[in-house]
């Protein structure tokens, strides 16, 4: 049976997917819309696991907020290309407006929900989509959360405080986002973290040949200044950095409850191929 151009872009509507793949999936179904649909559907889910290897460190993170809670999600795609395509916009947006409306706080539950759409997606514009991770952080009695979200959307932070001061906190999320602090203070430092770092040191003071007293010394004093730049009530202030975020909290009589800072794709490890070594891979396949 002869398929019309209204039956294609009827099913590109619903389904997101290419004119030609619709037009396939019609001349494959008799014509039938909602078998087309559900033929799209299944090829989406074997597209999805083919492309669920590949690597996805691209993307976007957003920021959802309401009077009780803010949520920070980091949503993945393999390219630049990708995360500015209206389609991942869209994707990205409703997720956001999801979460703003309902609490979850486990990436797996929110992307158990947008499992159908993401596959879609992918389908949609060839690459693969992840729901990588997703903090959220209830507002404290008496206090707020400030957010701060980079104008590019690939760097977010969330900071809790116990005053209702919306400034103040909007500024540390700001602070949060630039510096990357490891911790609140020197007392929730990971300990594996610091004895790798006195061990380094240790080894450089050993090079001075110096005596002990003397690297000792050494030692605590690169300890010391590696707490200042790591914890977060040490670090100076972005916007004053003569001024420590302790002294600015105490200045406010606040206090910070916690923090969540989340970058497009760090720890993602991506392999690197040079331009010659892809295309004859390509040639290959």
């Amino acid at each position: 049976m002869s398929i019309t151009a209204s039956q294609v872009k009827e099913l590109r509507d619903m389904s997101g997917v290419g004119m030609m793949e619709c037009k396939k999936a019609l001349v494959e179904t008799n014509g039938d819309i909602e078998k087309a649909l559900d033929l799209l559907r299944a090829n989406s889910s074997l597209k999805a696991e083919k492309k669920a290897s590949r690597v996805a460190a691209d993307g976007e993170v957003k920021v959802a907020q309401n009077d009780k809670y803010s949520s920070l999600v980091e949503i993945n795609s393999e390219t630049d290309f990708a995360a500015k395509d209206s389609k991942f916009k869209e994707f990205t947006n409703d997720i956001s407006d999801y979460l703003a409306n309902n609490f979850v706080n486990d990436i797996s539950k929110l992307a158990e929900i947008y499992e159908e759409k993401r596959q879609s997606l992918i389908q949609s514009i060839g690459e693969n989509i992840q729901l990588r991770r997703l903090q959220t952080i209830e507002v404290p009695s008496g206090g707020t959360i400030g957010a701060y979200i980079h104008s590019d959307g690939r760097l977010a932070a969330l900071v809790s405080i116990d005053k209702a001061n919306q400034e103040l906190a909007k500024d540390l999320a700001m602070h949060v986002s630039a510096t990357n602090p490891s911790c609140l203070n020197a007392e929730d430092i990971d300990q594996e973290l610091l004895e790798r770092e006195r061990s380094i040191y240790l080894a450089q003071a050993e090079e001075s040949g110096k005596d002990a007293a003397i690297m000792e010394k050494m030692v605590e004093g690169k300890v010391k200044r590696f707490l200042s730049e790591v914890t977060l009530v040490s670090q100076g202030f972005v916007k004053n950095p003569d001024q420590t975020i302790e002294q600015l909290l105490k200045e406010n009589d606040a206090s910070i409850i916690s923090f969540a800072r989340f970058k497009v794709g760090e720890g993602i490890e991506v392999e690197v191929k040079d331009f010659a070594a892809e295309v004859a891979e390509q040639l290959q396949q």
